[in-house]
């Protein structure tokens, strides 16, 4: 067993100079030894592509979507045992990938990982994506991040047919081969970038968990309900493909779990006690999500039967 088999990261990007760097300088400052840094960008107009040149050789333009953009990183460029794919706003904790590759070369059953997301920002709107975030990881919501290579090219990566509902697709191909587990570990590496890169933030210490810290300081209701609108006009070819009533399925587009159950299980409902107002805020950002899902819903059933 190779003690520090190689990581390859791929981080997609477009248009993203104001974000490119921290994520970037999170990576190039993790404490495992023996990582590949790609940067697939989809035809950047601003200084993305030049920030990135700083950080690695391993620059590419690739189009026409992200899930594309990270086949080719992940599957074409990659020469890691492992894959990860991160955001270009996102910034990982000091010694996750090194974590990561802990539980995969200690667990050879398992063989991807969703990684823990904890979104940034001081705002209302920012803590109350913060709260919800936290109900769905290692649920059936969340999306894994951390491959094993081999399995990820044996499943044919993303569904190039698919934007918004890939992850959930890719997770179902893999769990046909083998167990994803939720990283589950502490946090206790110190990093002054990292840690002062959160706390401005709105995190008060790093040294809690493992994680991706998901930069939403800039929170825009309007774009944020556009990004969704856009994800659910995507959402049939998935559909069609597992069957609506796959188990997973039904829960991901159900009533009952994504309003109730996936904040409830497991003893979850606590949290929901402990934070009423946050609790408030999440259920007006879901039903102004399900709102969205449930116009395009009907202007599609319209649009097929004319």
């Amino acid at each position: 067993m190779n003690e520090n088999p190689l990581v390859s990261v791929v981080i997609t990007t477009k248009n993203e100079e104001k974000n490119i760097e921290a994520c970037l300088q999170s990576i190039k400052e993790q404490t495992y030894p023996n990582i590949e840094i790609i940067v697939v960008d989809n035809f950047s107009t601003d200084a993305t592509v030049e920030i990135a040149r700083r950080y690695t050789e391993h620059v590419y333009q690739k189009g026409p979507e992200r899930s594309a953009q990270r086949n080719y990183g992940m599957i074409e460029k990659a020469k890691g045992k492992y894959v990860m794919y991160v955001d270009a706003d996102m910034v990982l904790s000091p010694s996750l990938i090194e974590k990561c590759v802990e539980v995969m070369e200690t667990q050879s059953d398992v063989l991807a990982l969703h990684v823990p997301e904890i979104v940034l920002g001081k705002n209302f709107w920012s803590k109350v994506r913060r709260f919800e975030r936290q109900f769905y990881d290692g649920t059936v919501i969340d999306g894994a991040r951390f491959f094993r290579k081999d399995i990820f090219v044996e499943v044919g990566g993303f569904d190039e047919n698919f934007s918004g509902p890939e992850d959930w697709d890719l997770d179902k191909k893999i769990k046909q081969k083998g167990k994803i587990l939720l990283l589950q570990e502490k946090e206790s590496s110190q990093n002054v970038f990292i840690d002062d890169f959160v706390r401005l933030r709105g995190i008060p210490s790093i040294y809690l968990l493992c994680c991706i810290y998901h930069n939403e300081a800039e929170f825009d209701m309007k774009k944020y309900l556009q990004k969704k609108a856009y994800y659910v006009s995507n959402f049939d070819p998935y559909i069609e493909k597992w069957g609506k009533d796959d188990p997973d399925l039904r829960k991901q587009f159900g009533l009952w779990y994504r309003y109730f159950g996936v904040f409830l299980e497991h003893g979850k409902w606590k949290r929901l006690l402990e934070h009423p107002l946050l609790t408030l805020g999440m259920y007006v950002l879901r039903i102004r999500v399900g709102f969205v899902f449930l116009m395009k819903h009907i202007l599609s059933s319209r649009g097929n039967n004319a």
